[in-house]
């Protein structure tokens, strides 16, 4: 499932979910890249 992250004030990443962390945020991989941030809500 993709799913879309902030890392910061202005820079998302759409990556396939790996996991969900305790805090409410998730982890992405985007290729061989992982990047944890909190999702974005629609």
């Amino acid at each position: 499932m993709l799913k879309t992250i902030v890392l910061g004030s202005c820079v998302s990443v759409q990556g396939v979910l790996e996991k969900k962390l305790p805090d409410g945020r998730v982890t992405v991989r985007v290729g061989n890249r992982i990047f944890t941030g909190n999702p974005v809500t629609a």
